[in-house]
């Protein structure tokens, strides 16, 4: 990885290149969670891709490309979210044929919904992508405690949700 990113900085076209769909699926998965549109998404990957190719010359250490990346990624997403001013609906969850982890995808998108961005971003960044707090603090530029602290407050949020849902399920049955 640190030899594609060198050679990135050297302007080789394919190592980016490569890097690029390295990431892909990562930055997928942030920018839908922030976005929830897949053509948004696919704008701000596009618009990161082409930040980084033209600031890579930036990027001080070669080991951090994919934190330095997400945090341009975070910000194009920002930026795309506060310039829409149509709301979004949620997405419906279909009736039938679903699988038990389809089943979970759609829960765990659903107690997604229920938190404020700043808990969502933590949430996904340490659940689903699998950084570290202080990485996470480092893309967010946040202290490493409010990570953590944003983290605990997201899962009581999810867990509190939970428990509601699972309440609704029992008085229905």
């Amino acid at each position: 990885m640190d030899t594609l990113v060198h050679k990135a900085k050297q302007h080789d076209k394919e190592a980016f290149s490569q890097l690029m769909r390295l990431h892909t699926t990562a930055m997928y998965k942030v920018a839908k969670a922030i976005l929830k549109n897949d053509d948004d998404a696919a704008d701000a990957i596009q618009e990161t891709a082409l930040t980084c190719w033209e600031k890579i010359n930036t990027l001080k250490k070669d080991k951090y490309f994919k934190t330095w990346m997400t945090r341009i990624l975070i910000n194009h997403c920002n930026t795309i979210y506060q310039q829409r001013t149509r709301m979004l609906s949620c997405e419906s969850v279909p009736e039938t044929g679903q699988t038990p982890s389809e089943y979970e995808a759609i829960e765990w998108q659903e107690f997604l919904q229920c938190l404020d961005e700043k808990y969502r971003i933590v949430t996904i960044l340490y659940y689903v992508e699998g950084f570290k707090i202080r990485e996470i603090a480092e893309i967010l530029q946040l202290n490493e405690n409010t990570v953590s602290t944003r983290l605990v407050a997201a899962r009581e949020k999810m867990e509190k949700q939970y428990r509601q849902k699972k309440a609704n399920i029992k008085r229905i049955v």
